[in-house]
């Protein structure tokens, strides 16, 4: 494929790094800070430069990697080169009907990806309106799937859904991780130390879940014993309400997901 990226920031690179991996498509990056763009044309091999091109092809894949704030604007000057060809937006909040309204085009297909993506570990939740065409559908896959897992949502809402679970959900877990690390810390272990333990530590839980026939919680239930250790620890989590403040939060993220969407969208 013929793949255009605007925005060559940590997210675009990721992605670019997966194609590139792949092999086989042209990537051209638009990124108006010359140092980011050489890095990404000398770490990829893509063509790249700082305006827009004249025109695109319908059969050309562009893919929106701005900040929200900047993407009505984009649009704007995007709108009379566009020539039919697919969009995919991953800038987070930005509605199909103010996509629409901004590139005078509805071939369109809106991404949340998540950054685990810089490691080709990342979740993206993909939506699209049921007329886009099954090609464009698989077109738009075979970009995000460059960065990992990804999940087609059955209505836009579900973009807001998937932000409160992976969108933000590996900040919950660095914010884990991180608390861990401090608790290893206080334990008297050295820093270096306490982060390979922690990290060591989730990267062989999350690989048992994965592996395991069991629900989640049966595996935690297996680590406790009556009267033990483990059972003091989350005996202290569940006092302090730790587990329905991790889905308050969640919440909380889906919520602002949608004002976001409102607020940025309505120009």
């Amino acid at each position: 494929m013929q793949i255009t990226f605007i925005g060559g920031g940590n997210m675009a690179g990721a992605i670019i790094g997966g194609l590139a991996r792949q092999g086989g498509h042209r990537i051209h990056v638009v990124e108006h800070q010359q140092d980011k763009l050489d890095q990404l044309v000398a770490d990829f091999g893509c063509s790249g430069g700082q305006t827009l091109p004249g025109a695109f092809s319908a059969d050309e894949v562009v893919v929106l990697a701005v900040k929200p704030q900047q993407l009505r604007e984009l649009c704007l000057q995007l709108a009379p080169r566009l020539n039919g060809a697919l969009v995919v937006s991953i800038a987070a909040g930005i509605r199909l009907d103010a996509l629409r309204r901004w590139l005078g085009s509805g071939r369109i297909v809106r991404v949340m990806p998540n950054t685990p993506a810089m490691v080709g570990k990342g979740v993206s939740g993909l939506y699209a309106d049921a007329e886009i065409a099954a090609a464009d559908r698989q077109a738009a896959e075979t970009v995000m799937r460059a960065a990992g897992l990804t999940v087609w949502l059955d209505d836009e809402t579900g973009i807001d859904d998937i932000t409160c679970v992976s969108g933000s959900g590996p900040a919950y877990v660095f914010y884990f991780i991180e608390s861990m690390i401090e608790a290893a810390l206080k334990a008297g272990f050295a820093e270096a130390q306490a982060r390979e333990l922690v990290l060591a530590t989730f990267d062989g839980a999350v690989e048992l879940a994965r592996q395991s026939p069991l629900p989640v919680a049966a595996l935690r239930q297996n680590v406790m014993s009556k009267g033990g250790t483990t059972e003091r620890a989350i005996a202290r989590f569940e006092a302090e309400g730790v587990k329905a403040a991790i889905i308050a939060g969640a919440m909380d993220c889906r919520e602002r997901s949608i004002e976001m969407g409102q607020q940025l969208s309505q120009e």
